[in-house]
């Protein structure tokens, strides 16, 4: 008698994308619930770093498509399957669990599959990436899902010879943050600055930002510096009370795109052992004298050396199907591959900074035509303060975009470009970094595995891995994943 239920991961209130993610992954992971991660399996992804491998989908998604839904956007689905007490046993679970997120993606998302086994009735947990694995398109709840989700799970207990709920009763949803028990009251202050976030979209004027704020409920007043009144606030919070992310300066900035604001809550690492099944790749071996240096037991040492031939056993497997016959020749081939992969990277960065260059010129350029009669009204009224006051934010916004040009050196001796240029210039640099991103992919896998491969051996081999090219490489490593 399997019952399912399908509950979308936010970001949520005080909660970053990185920590929403983290939270979620470690969730369903914790190894007092999965017989210290005997029952954790994975598809297209490491469960150790599920979170960061998630988080660097949505950067690439971000990248590739230039889409951003802000708060809105759904991290990831959370999926559980619950069983009978006493009906099955966690490998069986686990598997149905597992079986249930590929059909319901196709396997075109990586997800990370846990049965809890700490109590009566058995139950699985997926937390599914919503970001699928080419990074350019999304999962989406859709209608009925729901009934689709339990369908497959029927389908998957009747093949297993389990029993199934026969006249189901419609589930009432419960909001994500309050089923992980987030009821943190915000202060005047947060509210605020979460209107001001959902508010900034990047390519938006001042004057379409402070519309869309009022819109929302918000409270705006004129002075030397903005001063906001949020919905249900009895004060009005002036903009340098709410951290340099919301001064005048770094709100332009932000609206511009040249300014990213990114919140993180720090978390407690936790160490979660775990089998990778199915379609993965092998991983770095670990290190088992420093592990229980650290503290680790015998049951883990035991988990470890098997844990390691495993990998050893894929690491001479992929040698051999790439015709890696030496340790020479699996340097020489990490290392050109590495600097193939770092030298497309570095000129994907100098595009993407050139484009953004660009683009805040274009605005500023735009910006600046707009505003520039009611500018002109302004001084021709010798700085009236009551002529201020009407056009004050095409006069902030004109004096913004002339400091823009003249700390980006336009003036006589260097004129501002013309309009179309600046669209061709966009659209040639955007149609290289399509190519350089599809080759980037390619490539980043195949370093990855290099590396692996290439510290897996130096361990087995005993060569010194202190060396301090060795130990850079590894922490490129860790720093793609």
């Amino acid at each position: 008698m399997a019952t399912t239920a399908i509950l979308p991961i936010h970001a949520g209130k005080n909660r970053p994308v990185a920590a929403a993610l983290k939270i979620s992954v470690d969730y369903i992971k914790n190894p007092e619930k999965t017989d210290v991660g005997q029952w954790v399996t994975a598809y297209a992804c490491d469960p150790l770093i599920a979170d960061n491998e998630f988080l660097f989908s949505k950067n690439q998604y971000a990248a590739i498509t230039g889409r951003d839904q802000g708060k809105r956007d759904v991290l990831a689905y959370h999926v559980r399957i619950a069983f009978k007490p006493g009906e099955t046993d966690a490998e069986t679970a686990n598997r149905i669990g597992y079986d249930l997120a590929m059909k319901l993606t196709k396997g075109r998302h990586a997800f990370v599959c846990c049965t809890h086994v700490d109590k009566a009735h058995t139950h699985t947990h997926v937390v599914v990436n919503s970001t699928n694995l080419d990074c350019t398109g999304k999962f989406r709840n859709f209608k009925g899902s729901a009934f689709a989700i339990r369908r497959i799970a029927d389908f998957l207990c009747i093949e297993n010879g389990l029993s199934i709920v026969e006249n189901p009763k419609p589930s009432k949803g419960k909001d994500y943050g309050k089923w992980q028990g987030d009821n943190k009251v915000l202060t005047g202050r947060d509210k605020l600055r979460e209107l001001i976030d959902e508010n900034i979209i990047i390519g938006n004027s001042l004057t379409e930002f402070l519309i869309r704020l009022k819109k929302s409920g918000v409270e705006v007043k004129h002075g030397k510096q903005f001063s906001f009144r949020p919905p249900g606030s009895q004060r009005f919070f002036r903009q340098d009370s709410l951290g340099e992310d919301y001064s005048a300066d770094a709100i332009q900035e932000r609206l511009m795109g040249t300014r990213n604001v990114v919140r993180r809550r720090p978390a407690d690492e936790v160490f979660v052992p775990f089998v990778i099944v199915r379609d993965t790749k092998f991983s770095l071996l670990i290190d088992i004298q420093q592990k229980i240096q650290e503290g680790k037991g015998e049951a883990y040492e035991h988990w470890a050396k098997i844990y390691n031939l495993k990998q050893a056993a894929r690491t001479l497997i992929y040698l051999q199907e790439n015709g890696i016959g030496s340790y020479n020749d699996l340097a020489k081939k990490s290392a050109a591959v590495s600097s193939d992969y770092n030298g497309r990277l570095n000129r994907i960065k100098e595009i993407e900074a050139r484009q953004k260059e660009i683009s805040a010129l274009q605005k500023q350029i735009g910006t600046y035509k707009d505003t520039r009669e009611n500018y002109s009204a302004y001084l021709k009224s010798g700085r009236d303060r009551g002529v201020y006051d009407i056009y004050a934010a095409d006069i902030i916004l004109h004096e913004a975009a002339k400091r823009h040009f003249d700390e980006a050196g336009y003036g006589k001796n260097k004129p501002l470009p013309k309009m179309d240029a600046l669209i061709q210039d966009w659209a040639t640099l955007n149609s290289e970094k399509k190519t350089l991103y599809h080759s980037y992919h390619e490539l980043k896998d195949q370093r990855t595995a290099l590396l692996n491969a290439k510290d897996n051996v130096e361990r087995l081999l005993g060569i010194n891995r202190n060396a301090p090219e060795r130990v850079a490489e590894r922490r490129h490593i860790s720093h793609d994943r």
